[in-house]
């Protein structure tokens, strides 16, 4: 390797901009290691973030570094090979050096690389399966039925909300309790039964020999408590980088500790404001503290040239964070000027929101903005309802990221199901799901029921005939009876879906654990409903939204000739992502922030990682009347109440703010 080469010593850092280049040559000189201090990379939004961290990898490299003892840490696997794919294109201008990275992966991958080697002498053996998230759920479920909680009178918590549960407390290394009273609400009766559960499939696997995702981690952990195997394993690397660390656990925090008590040849790189994943048990806190944490204190480096939007859009993103309680200060600019500020755009409801977006899709797409460099982001994934129809409606295709369709979620097709069965008794398939909703009714009862009523035109005399089984008895009454008003409310709509919702409460909670986080959904498709002049022409509508997956652009009407879709998501989906145009549902209190939110910080982020995907144009859209899912009803508030709180007043002169009115609806006026 030629280091006199002038070619060679700076050809691959001219990319670079003065910020980007600290970070980069942090701990060198003159082409030599002269420290190995840690590192802390604040990396604003749209800074190069991927770019830098590279860039740092292949600058240790040529400055003489072996690749082999270069530990890189990343959060998926994708993103492990397009770091090394990097910095093998940024070091071709060394050819006599072979890039061979094998210690750059996923914390998981890494993690089963060295339990596959020092795990025997901890006593794991080397020859240990591992199970995927569908086999754990199945072992857990099997150790449930052991312990007969899957019989309990009152339904216990099913085997993915158990393993979502063990995983947490796992990851985030605190109590049962804790974790239960924190996120999982609903579960907290079962906080003893689930703590004997834990107990017997920790040691299925042991007995098993069988280890899950998990504990990749956990055993990662745990071999490094061992002495002589944590000094092995830190004396096998030079350098440790860590991507997108704001989305670490504490977990891998304390395996991070374990490998480099010191944080000596560290470096880490996130942003603090971009931490939004606290329902993965990761925590903001592993970045916020790592500074003092290491020994000496961290060199921080920011980086605040913004390389994806204009200077007003960064400008109301700055606004927005700058109110954060606790984070690292940093103010993103960019040379992208431009004279057209955020929008903040005010409508009358959620259906006039729906329109409103719908239009301005069209419109920007006969500016020249094609439907997938545009984006509409949400808090969660129900809120995009009332779009979702009036997109289909227009036959605008789109993709959904985030959750499924609105009306792909279970629960809203057991209340669909039911409305189409009651309105059409020879709907078969509708009525196959719903018998199902039934406790004690499988699919053999339910066949055999709906063989006793074909042809009966009277459907209620039909249904009170049916002799079901004993273990159906106690639901089959309520559900006589909601046929038998809903038969008598045909000419009152919208006051079916009303009966289908007091009736379907209960088996809601019956048959799903997070029943208190799927209701707001069923209240707002009942609001949906009431601007249908009636269940047919309703039901009509749904159908033009037909069933598929989530990640496949629904086509209006089978077309498959147009590949131009514009894009709907949840702003969790939405982050590390960028388009020409992205519009913001429901920047109102109880929305953003979410009326259900723990963390008030984190949903401040949210909104800042939803403004910072916008290049060129951010609408922020205000919703006037908003149905209040809580109280079941519509809640008035003025233009400066309903604003969500973390665009106050002050920081509105960042904006234009303007009010829209649907056309068609004031012209009716």
């Amino acid at each position: 390797m030629n280091k006199s080469s002038p070619k060679y010593k700076s050809e691959y850092l001219h990319g670079l901009n003065r910020q980007q280049r600290r970070a980069v040559k942090h701990g060198l000189k003159n082409g030599e290691i002269s420290h190995t201090r840690s590192l802390l990379v604040i990396a604003g939004a749209g800074s190069g973030k991927t770019k830098t961290l590279a860039h740092r990898v292949a600058h240790l490299v040529v400055s003489g570094m072996d690749p082999r003892r270069i530990l890189l840490l990343t959060f998926s696997r994708r993103a492990a090979q397009e770091m090394t794919s990097r910095v093998r294109q940024i070091t071709e201008i060394a050819p006599d050096r072979q890039i061979d990275m094998p210690w750059s992966g996923t914390f998981h991958a890494i993690g089963v690389k060295l339990i596959r080697e020092y795990g025997p002498q901890v006593g794991l053996g080397s020859n240990f399966s591992i199970l995927d998230r569908s086999d754990a759920a199945d072992l857990m479920n099997f150790v449930r039925q052991d312990l007969g909680f899957s019989n309990a009178d009152t339904p216990f918590p099913n085997k993915n909300t158990c393993l979502a549960i063990y995983s947490f407390v796992v990851n985030s290394q605190l109590s049962l309790k804790v974790v239960l009273s924190k996120h999982f609400r609903w579960c907290r009766q079962w906080r003893y039964e689930l703590r004997r559960l834990f107990r017997g499939y920790k040691a299925a696997k042991i007995e098993q020999n069988v280890i899950d995702y998990d504990d990749l981690l956990l055993h990662w952990l745990e071999i490094m408590n061992d002495k002589n195997i944590a000094k092995d394993i830190q004396n096998r690397f030079d350098h440790v980088l860590v991507d997108e660390f704001q989305d670490t656990n504490r977990l891998q925090a304390d395996i991070l500790l374990k490998l480099r008590p010191n944080g000596d040849g560290m470096t880490v790189v996130g942003d603090d404001a971009q931490a939004i994943y606290s329902f993965r048990a990761a925590t903001v806190r592993n970045i916020l503290d790592f500074p003092n944490q290491c020994s000496p204190k961290a060199k921080i480096v920011t980086l605040e040239r913004n390389y994806r939007s204009t200077q007003p859009i960064l400008d109301a993103s700055n606004g927005v964070i700058g109110f954060a309680a606790e984070r690292f200060t940093k103010n993103l600019f960019s040379r992208r000027k431009s004279s057209q500020r955020p929008l903040l755009t005010m409508v009358a409801d959620e259906r006039q929101q729906a329109r409103y977006v719908a239009e301005q899709i069209l419109e920007a797409r006969e500016g020249g903005v094609p439907l997938k460099s545009q984006a509409t982001l949400f808090r969660a994934s129900s809120h995009s309802a009332a779009l979702e129809l009036e997109l289909a409606r227009r036959k605008i295709p789109f993709v959904k990221y985030g959750g499924a369709k609105f009306l792909e979620a279970a629960h809203i097709k057991d209340v669909i199901s039911t409305l189409r069965w009651c309105e059409n008794p020879r709907d078969q398939v509708a009525g196959f799901r719903v018998l199902q909703l039934l406790p004690g009714v499988g699919p053999g009862t339910a066949k055999n029921i709906l063989n006793g009523i074909e042809g009966r035109q009277d459907i209620k005399k039909a249904l009170a005939r049916i002799n079901v089984p004993d273990r159906a008895k106690e639901a089959w009454p309520s559900f006589k009876r909601l046929v038998g008003r809903m038969h008598l409310a045909k000419d009152r709509w919208p006051s079916q879906l009303r009966y289908i919702r007091e009736w379907y409460d209960p088996l809601l909670h019956h048959n799903y654990d997070d029943a208190q986080l799927r209701a707001p959904d069923i209240a707002q498709l009942e609001q949906i409903a009431a601007g249908y002049e009636n269940c047919d022409s309703f039901l009509t509508e749904l159908a033009l939204d037909p069933p598929g997956d989530t990640k496949t652009p629904f086509r209006p009407n089978g077309r498959d000739q147009d590949d131009d879709y514009t894009i709907l998501s949840t702003i969790h989906s939405a982050k590390g992502q960028e388009w020409r145009v992205v519009r913001v549902l429901n920047v109102v209190d109880g929305c953003i922030p979410s009326a259900q939110a723990n963390d008030m910080e984190e949903e401040r982020r949210l909104l800042y990682v939803a403004m910072t995907r916008a290049k060129n144009n951010l609408d922020l859209i205000v919703p006037q009347r908003i149905f209040s899912y809580q109280s079941n009803q519509f809640d008035d508030r003025n233009v400066y109440g309903i604003v969500s709180r973390f665009v106050p007043v002050s920081l509105r002169k960042g904006f234009d703010s303007r009010t829209w009115r649907d056309r068609s609806e004031a012209l009716s006026h």
